[in-house]
């Protein structure tokens, strides 16, 4: 399916761009989004109208999440688990605990957006993860994971 993106989508275009996607994945998901339209005639004509207001929504968008993400970057969170005496958690801390932990701390993190390379964090100590607050905007932080008595 031909579609004309309404913003940057990673790993397949620029805001502007018109590209072919497979159906379901146009239809599920970028157009429900509202990341892209059908690239027919009238709609490509509508987007060369609205380019440069478009275009100056993604940069506010862009200079926010920088802003953001000088203030997150470095910063090191610390997450409380139920844990045994070898330093095992029982359960793990999932990108919905740091999501929550970041909120608690003021900023407006969704789970989507924290990246844990290796999945799922399962011992106590510190932990290198990522958070993607835009596709351009990729800030490292640190998880210190401490175990409570179980």
């Amino acid at each position: 399916m031909q579609i004309i993106l309404l913003e940057k989508v990673v790993n397949v275009g620029n805001l502007g761009d018109v590209v072919k996607v497979k159906d379901g994945y146009a239809r599920n998901f970028l157009i429900p989004q509202k990341m892209a339209r059908r690239a027919t005639q009238a709609a490509v004509a509508e987007f060369e109208v609205k380019r440069a207001e478009l275009e100056k929504a993604a940069a506010e968008k862009l200079s926010a999440s920088q802003a953001q993400g000088d203030k997150l970057g470095g910063m090191t969170i610390t997450v409380a688990q139920k844990a045994g005496v070898d330093g095992r958690l029982f359960g793990s801390v999932t990108n919905f605990d740091i999501a929550e932990a970041l909120t608690k701390q003021g900023f407006a993190v969704e789970k989507s957006q924290v990246r844990l390379p290796t999945g799922p964090l399962k011992t106590t100590g510190e932990h290198p993860v990522a958070v993607a607050l835009h596709t351009d905007v990729v800030v490292e932080i640190t998880i210190a994971v401490v175990g409570e008595a179980a």
